[in-house]
């Protein structure tokens, strides 16, 4: 396509004309044969179209590709629309330090209007354009992960249109609805897409996968490296990708929205939606619903046992819950939930590189004197009681990290584990001693260890942040306190 072409002006046009022709993203996504979300990546400015798809949308619209492609947004609405997102990768726009802001239905054009025209006029700031984005780069992929789990939440995690996606692979390639995707069915998979898959030796340290788009073919580690339940698993995400449609994008929410999507695919691929629910929903039935089982019946790690737990509990269960992976020091790196619990978040309500409670499951587990074993708890909070498990994961290539599902305390009940007598309280008045903060805040200096996870190093956004990112200041208090016999 001509590089001329304003993928948000085009994103715009081709909104317009499906909602003049009343259809759902899902109900054109049919007709052209292109899942809903690639879709809505398209309307978004996020991806541009070939050709070919521009004419069969052409068609379904009953509109001309020139129209489709025209320069002028198709009403003062998109336009305005159109300004704003525009106006929000202005350095002036961002050095204001604003969250970002998505021009949905329920913001009125006058207020549009007034954003646009105030934005116009913004004075001139000091600095370069790269300076401004370097500074705002912490905050942006913060505010991008935040506006990611806002989504998510909203639909309870759980995407029909990639369960449908992922149901008819399977179906090619003979799945016959019980038990793990096994080797072979892997490989007819990576061929139902048109790829082969070949181990090799020497894939270099921060790739998982490597795709050769040109001959097809997916390169991942050999059996020494990889074993084959991580290996379906990095074969499944990578498909995922093409599956659905991605694109290479720069932009960071785009990124992050492509990797939760390949990675619920192959959640769906591995524990295909209707024999995991025929099975949650007889383990529900006799009040003893475990992760671990599920992990068994369908030969996944527990991590993604959890994940795919998370998929499918609210939307066939009737179930909330919260899901988190941390370190041995409690320091997030995923977290999901739609049950209300108390997350740390930073003054935007960002959660990566923050520590949850030393009273949480997820920090009392690693207390265990054999931490293969489960560690069941109910913790207090103040928004509510809750009940979890958390799982120590063992990985040769990785350090051990933590992995905790929950759900509130009511739903304890259907879980096996769920009448554990541990509990912890973790509520606002438990906090550290204000004093033993306020006697060292000033005189100590701790070194942080290094972390892998990108976004733990990046220093909280807002006006207070823990100097030390990636350090537990309370911890270097007490150490300080024992120090001097206090």
């Amino acid at each position: 396509m001509s590089t001329t072409i304003d993928p948000l002006v085009l994103g715009a046009r081709v909104r317009h004309a499906r909602r003049g022709a009343g259809l759902t993203l899902a109900e054109l996504g049919e007709r052209v044969g292109r899942p809903g979300p690639y879709l809505s990546q398209l309307e978004n400015g996020k991806v541009e179209p070939k050709l070919g798809l521009l004419s069969s949308l052409a068609d379904e619209l009953d509109v001309t590709v020139a129209d489709l492609l025209s320069t002028d947004a198709p009403d003062r609405r998109s336009e305005l629309e159109i300004a704003v997102i525009r106006a929000q990768d202005d350095p002036r726009y961002q050095a204001l330090g604003l969250p970002e802001l998505r021009p949905s239905a329920k913001l009125p054009d006058e207020v549009l209007e007034h954003l646009v025209t105030l934005f116009e006029h913004l004075p001139a700031i000091e600095g370069s354009e790269r300076q401004v984005r370097r500074q705002r780069a912490s905050d942006r992929a913060r505010l991008a992960n935040l506006e990611l789990r806002r989504q998510m939440r909203d639909c309870n995690n759980y995407f029909p249109e990639i369960e449908a996606t992922a149901t008819k692979a399977l179906k090619a390639v003979g799945y016959q609805g019980r038990g793990p995707v096994n080797e072979r069915l892997l490989t007819d998979l990576a061929a139902h897409f048109g790829f082969t898959v070949e181990r090799t030796r020497g894939m270099p340290r921060t790739a998982r996968s490597i795709t050769d788009t040109e001959r097809r073919i997916i390169y991942i580690a050999d059996r020494d490296d990889l074993h084959v339940r991580a290996a379906r698993s990095v074969v499944l995400q990578t498909l995922g990708h093409f599956a659905l449609d991605h694109t290479e994008t720069h932009d960071f929410g785009a990124y992050l929205r492509q990797r939760v999507e390949s990675n619920y695919f192959a959640a769906a691929a591995l524990a295909p939606e209707e024999p995991a629910v025929e099975f949650l929903a007889d383990e529900k039935d006799r009040c003893d619903l475990s992760i671990e089982d599920l992990k068994e019946l369908f030969y996944t790690s527990y991590e993604m046992a959890a994940h795919r737990f998370t998929n499918l509990a609210t939307e066939h269960l009737g179930m909330p819950v919260h899901f988190l992976r941390t370190d041995n020091d409690g320091v997030i790196t995923k977290a999901y939930e739609n049950d209300g619990i108390p997350f740390p978040t930073d003054p935007d309500g960002a959660l990566e590189g923050l520590r949850v409670s030393r009273r949480w499951g997820a920090r009392q587990a690693w207390n265990s004197s054999d931490s293969f074993l489960l560690h069941y708890q109910h913790t207090e909070t103040d928004e509510g009681n809750y009940w979890c498990v958390t799982y120590i994961e063992t990985i040769t290539d990785r350090s051990p990290f933590a992995v905790t599902l929950g759900t509130t305390e009511a739903n304890s009940v259907y879980f096996r584990g769920g009448d554990t007598l541990r509990r912890m309280r973790a509520r606002a008045a438990d906090a550290p001693d204000p004093d033993l903060i306020a006697r060292w805040a000033d005189v100590a200096w701790p070194s942080a260890a290094e972390r892998s996870h990108v976004l733990t190093a990046l220093p909280p956004s807002g006006r207070e942040f823990n100097p030390f990112p990636g350090v537990d200041l309370v911890d270097v208090y007490r150490f300080l306190e024992r120090q001097h016999g206090g």
